[in-house]
């Protein structure tokens, strides 16, 4: 006789003889209970219960759950983890800040590195947020033509120089071993090597789009320089992201989004992003201040020294040029702001840096400020919409190339457990251009795979941030 399979019931006497029930599932690891989610994906927004098993969402309940541990997000709102495409400050002290901003996956996509094996083998003790990097055009080409620059950016020939045809066809290697070793996306920084043609980023561009990887780009040269970029990277067939138009665009702003939309409208592959500040940080020796003699006295005084906070003049701009350094630099109107931030165009990403305590306020305040400020305060974005900028879209650029990001962005069944918990009648940002080290304030809460990394507002010691990356061996 065939044996059936055993099953396991629990008999309730209550229930009459011979009636049993299923056994109760244990506890979840970790239940969010009573907030408002919302899910930039499906649409939802009600009061929910999530229930959180191995790191992933195991149940979206509108009923109670059982959890080994329990937060009561009532008067609370719950949602993806935050996605910054755009984070330099890949370092633990730079984490710290974003990650009480409700950051649970930061990036480093426009500059990205030249070696990419060894960034993310740098990272492999553990660190409190996932974290993934691009191949950069940038430190490929300041490798290849031997720029002197320490930093992130050329401060040389790297930028300056003009390429020949075999440095090229090493730039080509390199970013081909870069995108086979996992890098998410290939980064480039036109604006920061103006010794780089529109032809050899176009061929750069090429590179990317046989990778399946999309092209981040600081680019250069205003409302021409964006349609030649977009020319380009269509001719290419690379998957274009402009970084912080709210940057590169200045007064052009409106112009620039139109003709995003229009590059969009007519099928091209192309997204943006901005952050919610009307100055900008950059490094002080780089190519975009090459033409810094020829300044009226007045300019210098929009930028400002990160290492001492001081607001600059001709001469000590010209001692800071010498010695290098960040500066900061106050060169926008909040209308300028407003309207990159206000566009569905634009993802949000913070472009942030922190190091030894001195940044940008960017770094610790770009969520908490666009909740805060733009949504709840100027109304100027809807909170799904802007919550759709902070995760969904960002997870979706990548997704293509990296398919981890599929179960990031959104809150459903099988998405990693990456979410955060804030409260909208209060949350808002701190830092300020002096003091870029304030957390933001009305986050009490943020989880990363399912593990409490922020609780009650303060960071504890667990480390389950993981890295992104595409799957290697990928050309």
């Amino acid at each position: 006789m065939r044996r059936q399979p055993l099953v396991v019931l629990a008999c309730a006497a209550a229930l009459g003889v011979g009636a049993c029930a299923p056994a109760p599932e244990p506890p979840h690891d970790l239940v969010v209970a009573n907030g408002r989610v919302l899910d930039p994906e499906s649409g939802l927004d009600a009061v929910r219960h999530l229930g959180v098993r191995n790191g992933t969402i195991a149940v979206v309940s509108d009923v109670p759950l059982q959890g080994t541990r329990t937060i009561d997000a009532a008067g609370h709102v719950v949602t993806p983890g935050f996605i910054d495409l755009h984070e330099h400050g890949q370092q633990d002290e730079s984490y710290r800040m974003m990650v009480r901003d409700g950051v649970t996956s930061a990036f480093e996509l426009e500059v990205g590195t030249a070696d990419v094996a060894a960034w993310y083998a740098a990272r492999d003790g553990g660190q409190i947020v996932n974290h993934g990097v691009s191949i950069g055009h940038i430190p490929v080409r300041m490798r290849v033509l031997g720029d002197p620059g320490t930093g992130l950016l050329p401060a040389g020939i790297g930028g300056s120089g003009s390429a020949s045809e075999t440095q090229m066809a090493e730039m080509e290697v390199l970013l081909r071993k870069g995108l086979a070793e996992g890098a998410v996306a290939v980064g480039f920084g036109s604006a920061y090597t103006p010794g780089a043609p529109m032809a050899e980023i176009e061929r750069m561009f090429r590179v990317a789009a046989q990778g399946g990887a999309s092209a981040h780009i600081h680019m250069r040269g205003g409302v021409p320089g964006l349609h030649e970029t977009l020319a380009a990277a269509k001719a290419a067939g690379a998957p274009l992201q402009i970084v912080h138009v709210n940057s590169v665009a200045g007064d052009d702003i409106a112009t620039f989004l139109s003709a995003i939309q229009a590059a969009r409208d007519a099928g091209q592959d192309v997204t943006t992003e901005a952050y919610p500040y009307g100055a900008g940080m950059t490094e002080i020796q780089s190519a975009l201040f090459d033409d810094w003699p020829s300044w009226p006295d007045e300019r210098f005084g929009q930028h400002q020294l990160v290492a001492t906070g001081e607001r600059l003049t001709r001469a000590t701009f010209a001692q800071a040029r010498k010695t290098g350094g960040t500066i900061i630099i106050h060169n926008r109107s909040d209308a300028q702001t407003r309207a990159a931030i206000a566009s569905p165009l634009a993802m949000i990403a913070s472009d942030g840096f922190i190091e030894k305590g001195r940044g940008h306020p960017r770094t610790s305040g770009t969520y908490a400020r666009v909740l805060g400020r733009y949504v709840r305060d100027e109304r100027a974005i809807d909170l799904m919409d802007a919550v759709r900028r902070m995760t969904l879209a960002p997870a979706r650029r990548l997704e293509p190339r990296v398919p981890a990001m599929a179960n990031k962005g959104r809150i459903r069944v099988g998405a990693d457990a990456d979410l955060t918990v804030f409260d909208a009648a209060t949350v808002t940002d701190r830092a300020t251009y002096e003091d870029a080290t304030i957390p933001s304030s009305g986050i009490p809460y943020v989880i990363v795979n399912g593990v409490v990394v922020v609780d009650r507002g303060q960071i504890t010691s667990a480390r389950p941030g993981r890295a992104v990356r595409a799957p290697t061996g990928r050309p």
